[in-house]
């Protein structure tokens, strides 16, 4: 409001002060206050101007920084939420999408959100502000220019209406290519080191000149209409500029517009054309208003599409918390699959508290898949799991995965030293702990020799480190948590057959009185196991010790062989069936 006050006081200064036609009166100040003389009223006039423009000035910084204050509250607000709803989504959900989609979201859609409360929704009160401003103080002096001067408005928000409609899904395109381009860049830079040796670089580089191809397609599709939009608003304002510049300048003259005379001043005339042109101001700024809304818009769709899923494993309205009594753990007539791909059939399986059960079999068997539902990872599409007890679809997942200690096939490290990613997960562990669990997982002595010791950062998923050694800390991250079920998916795989040893012999205490389950290929981690599975084809084939397996000469024995070296007595359905195996697409372990 203090920005339209000098159109209105140079235009009342022109008329009271220069041309005497009318006197000089300032809405809501008394009469007394006002001087006689038109030197003191110029004075007076040129002391507003200073003052609403000081003034102005200050209130702008006020009003920017509370505005930017608030649009960055909000942004980390609605970052933390969404984060916090990736992180209850179910782990089918992560392998559905693409990690540079969900940045995409995390990142560019919700800096997109933030733009728009910090530039455009402060705009759009100052458009308001000054369009209804200008509107009250016109309509005082000459209510049929006004009118006039307004005439735009209607026209001006169909061409809004209609630029809305053609823009919003050529936004929306921008924001999935966005994530194209974020989800081609993760992929090549997670795999630099395959793309190194293999001698790719130019063929990464190729891929990801097609996604920015298609992110400029996409991009200048939107910045067509933009570019139509803009000039537009323009013309349509200019053309109303100029019909107020036309019917004020013969009114001034005393001249009729189509029989039509209303008197005015040219002070009057002055403000009139002042407000006009300030009125476009609004108008231009309405398209960038807009453009940022629909921007905003396209991408809170992406972001409400997390914050309002619901994950399809969560705690049931009756959950309890998990009670380990033994740990024994029941499989009752469990099937899964993936999509319409069934991976476990009718599993039937009862582990007593305690028991070390070693799961083996081919690629593809399932045996990684039922570790996952024990974790419930998963949930089963038919049947039960059942510990001490308890279905784990009635007690919280909360209590459930503190009860169960999952060392995955693919270590996984944090950026951080190794004494924050052996504590991961058991954050309140004492330094004396965390070491206690290093020396069981045969880590101490290689973190000892680092140069920071267990402060040493291990880089970007470990990268400092060999895969052994982030498998061993992983290990010992499980250790640390000390959980009464431990679920170990190829725990060793990383590892050489010496250092296995270590661990094995380290673990073998561990394990005592805590129900385990090892997915192992090297079936030498498991022959000593209270009892081996034998899994094919997402069914339970075998059931008994290394001892009772090999006397079945069944696919246990036959593995076995395999593992020794004696390929020579293998039978041919064997082979045949493993030949099948390898050429099958799409089998999950």
């Amino acid at each position: 409001m203090l920005g339209l006050l000098p159109a209105f006081i140079i235009g009342l200064a022109v008329d009271a002060v220069f041309l005497g036609e009318r006197t000089f009166v300032l809405p809501l100040v008394p009469v007394e206050w006002i001087p006689e003389l038109p030197v003191a009223q110029l004075r007076l006039s040129i002391l507003i101007l200073l003052a609403a423009t000081s003034l102005g000035a200050v209130v702008s910084w006020i009003e920017d920084w509370c505005w930017s204050v608030f649009a960055q509250r909000i942004q980390r607000s609605v970052r933390v939420d969404a984060y916090a709803g990736l992180q209850r989504q179910e782990l089918q959900y992560f392998t559905r999408r693409r990690t540079g989609d969900l940045m995409s979201v995390l990142n560019s859609d919700i800096n997109a959100l933030e733009t728009f409360l910090k530039d455009g929704l402060s705009a759009t009160f100052w458009i308001l502000a000054t369009v209804g401003g200008i509107g009250v103080i016109l309509a005082t002096l000459n209510l049929p220019l006004t009118v006039l001067t307004l005439l735009p408005i209607p026209v001006l928000a169909a061409f809004t209406l209609l630029f809305t409609r053609v823009i919003e899904p050529r936004y929306l395109s921008v924001r999935e290519e966005i994530g194209e381009l974020s989800a081609r860049l993760e992929n090549s830079i997670s795999g630099i080191e395959t793309i190194k040796t293999q001698h790719a670089e130019e063929f990464e580089v190729e891929r990801l000149r097609d996604a920015a191809e298609d992110y400029l397609r996409a991009q200048l599709s939107a910045v067509r209409a933009q570019i139509t939009y803009f000039p537009g608003l323009s013309v349509i304002s200019g053309v109303g500029f100029a019909a107020t510049f036309l019917v004020g300048g013969f009114w001034v003259l005393e001249i009729p517009v189509f029989g039509l005379y209303q008197p005015l001043a040219p002070g009057e005339f002055v403000t009139f054309l002042i407000y006009a042109q300030q009125f476009v101001w609004p108008i231009i700024r309405l398209g960038d208003v807009v453009d940022d809304y629909e921007r905003a818009k396209t991408a809170s769709i992406r972001i409400d599409a997390v914050l309002s899923r619901k994950p399809r494993i969560r705690d049931a309205t009756t959950a309890t918390p998990l009670v380990i009594t033994e740990g024994a753990v029941s499989v009752d007539d469990v099937t899964f699959g993936y999509a319409e791909r069934e991976t476990l059939r009718e599993i039937y399986i009862e582990v007593p508290g305690g028991d070390t059960v070693g799961i083996v079999g081919p690629t593809g068997a399932g045996k990684s898949t039922l570790l996952k539902l024990l974790a419930r990872l998963y949930d089963t599409d038919a049947g039960e799991i059942r510990i001490d007890g308890q279905d784990i679809r009635e007690v919280t997942i909360e209590s459930l995965r503190r009860s169960i200690g999952y060392v995955s096939q693919e270590p996984f490290l944090f950026f951080g030293t190794v004494r924050e990613n052996i504590r991961y997960g058991s954050f309140d562990a004492t330094d004396r702990e965390v070491e206690r669990a290093a020396r069981h997982a045969q880590v101490h002595e290689f973190v000892r020799r680092l140069p920071d010791g267990y402060d040493t950062l291990v880089g970007e998923r470990g990268v400092k480190l060999s895969a052994g050694q982030r498998q061993r800390i992983t290990i010992a991250r499980t250790i640390l948590k000390d959980p009464p079920i431990l679920l170990l998916d190829e725990a060793t795989s990383a590892l050489d057959t010496e250092t296995e040893a270590l661990i094995q012999s380290s673990l073998g205490g561990f394990t005592t009185e805590r129900t385990t389950f090892v997915v192992a290929h090297r079936l030498s981690t498991v022959r000593h196991a209270d009892r081996i599975l034998v899994l094919d084809d997402g069914a339970v084939v075998e059931d008994g010790t290394h001892r009772d397996l090999l006397s079945e000469n069944g696919l246990y024995a036959n593995l076995w062989r395999v593992q020794i070296g004696d390929i020579g007595s293998l039978p041919s359905e064997f082979l045949r069936r493993a030949l099948q195996r390898e050429t099958t697409p799409d089998r999950d372990e």
